[in-house]
């Protein structure tokens, strides 16, 4: 077994990756990016953490590192990110490489399904298996919040936990052993920070309260944090967010409202009519389509927006050649 193979191991790196690397080049190092900052990053090499300086760079990333800096990023095998905050033509890289994602819910509020079927449409069209995970089980009661999640999600594993009993930890450790890599998101006092300290055993991240009257946290993550698992693979802690605003293809809509595609699909001629008798016939909730159709109509929004911008960049790229031809001509 190469060496870097076997110290790398735990955090995902495998035969495939080190193909990938070995085509670089001589006298490189791989790492991953534990965390990545402003101009630089936290690496996880061979022999351990060290800092790098360099932009651009996402948790979760694979590296080649030389003289102290990255040279290049091994490809992304999946890429989790969201429309970044307050902008409608950007997007914000949560984190890569990742191969399942935990929505974090705590059992002290009410399931916004809503907000968890955007969280499942960003999850599925990033290439990653997502699951749901209600914290705070001892609070609760955890059988029907289990029931409207499952409801929800359809067809996604929906797993139960309490930090403070241990309850259901095993089975969440499991998703990311022995080589996966697991991210949680989910709001400021979900307790993912909790969560994440009970599965690595330490207290590797800080955690925060919650305000009393309406169950909202504090927060304590400021930055997406990858930690090691001690039976193998990884767990990216991220930021808790208010607002999941979708950049995301109509794949991941589809793949997440999959009862309404199949049953759209199953009438080709008349698919609106199809989902609206069986909402009228109590087969289908309406809230349910309605959270869909919202859906559909923020990713076809993202599409025409894509495409006014390319259709500006070309007309100015068009521009750009006249311009040069008159000169041209002129001289």
């Amino acid at each position: 077994m190469h060496e870097n193979t076997a110290a790398l191991a735990p955090l995902g790196w495998n035969t495939s990756r080190q193909v990938e690397f070995d085509a670089l080049g001589a006298g490189l190092v791989p790492a991953r990016v534990g965390r990545a900052d402003r101009g630089g990053a936290l690496v996880i090499g061979p022999s351990g953490s060290f800092h790098v300086e360099g932009a651009g760079l996402i948790t979760g990333d694979w590296v080649a590192i030389a003289g102290g800096r990255p040279v290049a990023v091994l490809a992304r095998r999946t890429l989790l990110e969201r429309r970044a905050a307050g902008r409608a033509d950007a997007a914000q890289a949560i984190a890569a490489n990742v191969d399942v994602v935990a929505i974090v819910q705590g059992l002290d509020r009410p399931l916004r399904e809503r907000r968890l079927h955007r969280a499942l449409a960003l999850a599925w069209d990033a290439g990653a298996t997502p699951v749901v995970v209600l914290t705070k089980a001892d609070l609760d009661d955890q059988a029907a919040a289990r029931g409207l999640a499952l409801e929800a999600a359809l067809g996604v594993h929906a797993h139960v936990v309490s930090v403070r009993t241990g309850d259901g930890l095993g089975p969440v450790a499991a998703l990311a052993a022995p080589d996966r890599t697991l991210v949680l998101i989910g709001e400021s006092g979900a307790g993912k920070s909790s969560l994440v300290n009970a599965l690595v055993g330490t207290e590797a991240l800080a955690i925060g309260g919650v305000r009393t009257g309406d169950a909202k946290g504090r927060h304590t993550t400021t930055a997406r944090h990858l930690v090691v698992l001690p039976g193998g693979g990884c767990l990216i802690d991220t930021p808790g967010v208010r607002e999941l605003g979708l950049w995301t293809s109509e794949e991941g809509v589809a793949a997440t409202f999959s009862d309404i595609t199949a049953l759209a699909a199953e009438h080709d001629g008349e698919p609106g009519c199809a989902v609206e008798r069986a909402v009228e016939e109590g087969l289908l909730d309406a809230a349910r389509l309605a959270s869909h159709r919202d859906l559909q109509r923020e990713t076809a929004a993202l599409a025409l927006r894509a495409d006014e911008r390319e259709w500006r960049a070309h007309g100015r790229r068009g521009s750009r050649l006249i311009r040069r031809a008159l000169r041209e001509k002129r001289r």
